[in-house]
Protein backbone atom coordinates (compact mmCIF):
# COMPACT_ATOMS: atom_id res chain seq x y z
CA UNK A 1 0.00 0.00 0.00
CA UNK A 2 1.23 3.66 -0.46
CA UNK A 3 1.52 5.66 2.38
CA UNK A 4 -1.57 7.82 1.87
CA UNK A 5 -3.57 4.43 1.22
CA UNK A 6 -2.12 2.64 4.30
CA UNK A 7 -3.15 6.09 6.57
CA UNK A 8 -6.61 6.15 4.83
CA UNK A 9 -6.89 2.30 5.74
CA UNK A 10 -5.79 2.77 9.06
CA UNK A 11 -8.15 5.49 9.89
CA UNK A 12 -10.91 3.44 8.58
CA UNK A 13 -9.94 0.48 10.80
CA UNK A 14 -9.94 2.18 13.85
CA UNK A 15 -13.26 4.00 13.08
CA UNK A 16 -15.12 0.62 12.53
CA UNK A 17 -13.47 -1.35 15.67
CA UNK A 18 -14.69 1.93 17.68
CA UNK A 19 -18.58 1.21 16.30
CA UNK A 20 -18.12 -2.76 15.55
CA UNK A 21 -18.08 -4.90 18.50
CA UNK A 22 -21.08 -6.94 18.15
CA UNK A 23 -23.78 -4.76 18.97
CA UNK A 24 -25.65 -3.63 22.56
CA UNK A 25 -26.88 -6.66 23.46
CA UNK A 26 -23.32 -7.97 23.74
CA UNK A 27 -22.53 -9.60 26.97
CA UNK A 28 -18.71 -9.06 28.47
CA UNK A 29 -16.80 -12.25 28.00
CA UNK A 30 -13.79 -12.38 30.44
CA UNK A 31 -10.60 -14.50 28.93
CA UNK A 32 -9.08 -15.87 31.99
CA UNK A 33 -5.09 -16.54 31.70
CA UNK A 34 -4.13 -20.09 31.24
CA UNK A 35 -3.04 -22.06 34.61
CA UNK A 36 -0.44 -23.76 33.50
CA UNK A 37 3.12 -22.42 32.09
CA UNK A 38 3.84 -22.43 28.52
CA UNK A 39 7.32 -23.66 27.22
CA UNK A 40 9.45 -20.50 25.69
CA UNK A 41 8.91 -20.38 22.03
CA UNK A 42 11.36 -21.24 20.14
CA UNK A 43 13.25 -18.98 17.81
CA UNK A 44 11.69 -19.78 14.19
CA UNK A 45 13.59 -18.32 11.24
CA UNK A 46 10.52 -16.08 8.85
CA UNK A 47 9.53 -17.84 5.83
CA UNK A 48 9.86 -16.13 2.10
CA UNK A 49 6.65 -14.52 1.12
CA UNK A 50 3.60 -16.23 -0.86
CA UNK A 51 2.08 -15.22 -3.89
CA UNK A 52 -1.39 -13.71 -3.56
CA UNK A 53 -4.10 -15.74 -2.47
CA UNK A 54 -7.30 -14.73 -0.71
CA UNK A 55 -7.66 -16.74 3.45
CA UNK A 56 -10.71 -18.96 3.42
CA UNK A 57 -9.92 -20.21 6.87
CA UNK A 58 -8.04 -19.79 10.07
CA UNK A 59 -7.26 -21.61 12.71
CA UNK A 60 -5.88 -20.46 16.10
CA UNK A 61 -5.20 -24.04 18.08
CA UNK A 62 -4.51 -22.18 21.09
CA UNK A 63 -8.15 -21.03 21.87
CA UNK A 64 -9.97 -23.33 20.17
CA UNK A 65 -10.95 -21.59 16.79
CA UNK A 66 -11.31 -22.80 13.41
CA UNK A 67 -13.23 -19.95 11.42
CA UNK A 68 -14.00 -19.65 8.00
CA UNK A 69 -12.76 -15.90 7.09
CA UNK A 70 -14.79 -14.03 4.68
CA UNK A 71 -14.09 -10.48 3.24
CA UNK A 72 -14.85 -7.63 4.34
CA UNK A 73 -14.99 -3.97 2.22
CA UNK A 74 -15.58 -0.59 3.09
CA UNK A 75 -19.03 0.10 4.92
CA UNK A 76 -20.82 2.95 3.18
CA UNK A 77 -19.42 5.26 5.86
CA UNK A 78 -15.79 4.67 4.55
CA UNK A 79 -15.22 2.54 7.30
CA UNK A 80 -13.97 -0.95 7.33
CA UNK A 81 -17.02 -3.55 7.63
CA UNK A 82 -16.98 -5.69 10.19
CA UNK A 83 -18.07 -9.38 9.97
CA UNK A 84 -22.45 -9.42 10.32
CA UNK A 85 -23.79 -9.94 13.94
CA UNK A 86 -24.96 -13.67 13.15
CA UNK A 87 -25.11 -16.83 15.29
CA UNK A 88 -22.82 -18.71 13.56
CA UNK A 89 -19.86 -15.51 13.77
CA UNK A 90 -17.01 -15.55 11.22
CA UNK A 91 -13.45 -13.78 10.89
CA UNK A 92 -13.36 -11.22 8.20
CA UNK A 93 -10.24 -10.34 5.88
CA UNK A 94 -9.95 -7.09 5.12
CA UNK A 95 -9.53 -7.23 1.16
CA UNK A 96 -6.89 -4.39 0.53
CA UNK A 97 -4.92 -5.37 3.01
CA UNK A 98 -2.31 -8.23 1.52
CA UNK A 99 -2.96 -11.42 1.92
CA UNK A 100 -1.67 -13.97 4.89
CA UNK A 101 1.92 -14.61 3.84
CA UNK A 102 2.21 -11.49 1.01
CA UNK A 103 4.68 -8.94 2.19
CA UNK A 104 3.36 -6.48 4.49
CA UNK A 105 0.43 -6.71 7.25
CA UNK A 106 -2.54 -8.56 6.73
CA UNK A 107 -5.32 -8.13 8.74
CA UNK A 108 -8.14 -10.24 10.01
CA UNK A 109 -11.27 -8.86 12.01
CA UNK A 110 -13.06 -10.91 14.42
CA UNK A 111 -16.10 -10.06 17.45
CA UNK A 112 -15.31 -11.03 20.70
CA UNK A 113 -19.10 -10.96 21.34
CA UNK A 114 -21.94 -10.60 18.59
CA UNK A 115 -24.85 -9.39 20.74
CA UNK A 116 -27.67 -11.93 21.52
CA UNK A 117 -26.06 -14.46 20.31
CA UNK A 118 -23.32 -14.27 22.78
CA UNK A 119 -19.36 -15.23 22.34
CA UNK A 120 -17.72 -14.27 18.99
CA UNK A 121 -15.55 -15.91 17.08
CA UNK A 122 -12.45 -14.04 19.06
CA UNK A 123 -13.67 -14.23 22.02
CA UNK A 124 -10.51 -15.60 23.63
CA UNK A 125 -8.16 -13.77 21.90
CA UNK A 126 -6.67 -12.01 24.69
CA UNK A 127 -5.55 -15.49 25.88
CA UNK A 128 -2.88 -15.60 23.27
CA UNK A 129 0.94 -15.96 23.85
CA UNK A 130 3.99 -15.71 22.29
CA UNK A 131 4.99 -18.52 20.30
CA UNK A 132 1.55 -19.37 19.87
CA UNK A 133 0.56 -20.72 16.20
CA UNK A 134 -1.78 -19.18 13.66
CA UNK A 135 -2.91 -21.17 10.78
CA UNK A 136 -4.45 -19.33 7.39
CA UNK A 137 -6.26 -21.67 4.88
CA UNK A 138 -5.58 -20.02 1.56
CA UNK A 139 -7.29 -20.36 -1.36
CA UNK A 140 -5.19 -22.20 -3.34
CA UNK A 141 -4.74 -25.28 -0.96
CA UNK A 142 -1.74 -23.52 1.01
CA UNK A 143 -1.72 -23.18 4.81
CA UNK A 144 0.60 -20.10 5.65
CA UNK A 145 1.78 -20.99 9.18
CA UNK A 146 2.10 -17.91 11.50
CA UNK A 147 4.01 -17.66 15.01
CA UNK A 148 2.50 -14.81 17.04
CA UNK A 149 5.51 -12.29 18.56
CA UNK A 150 2.97 -10.17 20.63
CA UNK A 151 -0.49 -9.72 22.24
CA UNK A 152 -1.70 -6.06 23.19
CA UNK A 153 -4.58 -4.86 24.70
CA UNK A 154 -4.33 -1.08 23.88
CA UNK A 155 -7.59 1.45 24.65
CA UNK A 156 -9.37 2.60 21.69
CA UNK A 157 -7.95 6.27 21.88
CA UNK A 158 -4.54 5.00 21.62
CA UNK A 159 -4.67 2.51 19.09
CA UNK A 160 -1.66 2.48 17.24
CA UNK A 161 -2.35 2.31 13.60
CA UNK A 162 1.36 2.99 12.11
CA UNK A 163 2.50 0.13 14.00
CA UNK A 164 -0.67 -2.12 13.30
CA UNK A 165 -0.84 -0.88 9.36
CA UNK A 166 2.59 0.55 8.66
CA UNK A 167 5.21 -1.30 6.43
CA UNK A 168 6.86 -4.31 7.28
CA UNK A 169 9.95 -5.88 5.68
CA UNK A 170 8.53 -9.64 5.81
CA UNK A 171 4.66 -11.39 5.75
CA UNK A 172 3.33 -11.15 8.83
CA UNK A 173 -0.53 -11.32 10.54
CA UNK A 174 -2.82 -9.05 12.42
CA UNK A 175 -5.87 -10.32 14.49
CA UNK A 176 -8.04 -7.56 15.80
CA UNK A 177 -11.05 -7.36 18.25
CA UNK A 178 -12.71 -5.24 21.00
CA UNK A 179 -11.72 -6.05 24.67
CA UNK A 180 -11.58 -4.70 27.74
CA UNK A 181 -14.20 -3.02 30.29
CA UNK A 182 -17.47 -2.40 28.59
CA UNK A 183 -18.74 1.51 28.03
CA UNK A 184 -22.33 1.63 26.70
CA UNK A 185 -22.44 -0.38 23.89
CA UNK A 186 -19.26 -1.14 23.48
CA UNK A 187 -15.78 -1.62 24.57
CA UNK A 188 -12.90 0.67 25.59
CA UNK A 189 -10.32 -1.41 24.27
CA UNK A 190 -9.06 -3.35 21.11
CA UNK A 191 -6.86 -6.75 21.14
CA UNK A 192 -4.36 -6.58 19.20
CA UNK A 193 -2.82 -10.12 18.11
CA UNK A 194 1.05 -9.56 16.06
CA UNK A 195 2.18 -12.48 14.04
CA UNK A 196 5.23 -13.23 11.68
CA UNK A 197 4.83 -16.24 8.55
CA UNK A 198 7.25 -19.08 9.57
CA UNK A 199 6.37 -21.68 7.31
CA UNK A 200 4.06 -23.19 4.30
CA UNK A 201 2.74 -26.15 3.45
CA UNK A 202 -0.30 -27.72 0.84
Amino acid sequence: MTPFSRRAFATAAVASLLAGCGGHQARQTTAARPSGRRPPPTPVKPARPLGRSVPVGLRIPAIGVDTPVIRLGLAPDGSVAVPPVTAHDRAGWYRHSPTPGQLGPSVILGHVTVGGYGDGVFRHLARLRRGDRVEARLENGTAARFDISAVRTVAKADFPADRVYGNVNRPELRLITCGGPRSGDGYLDNVIVFAALTSAAP
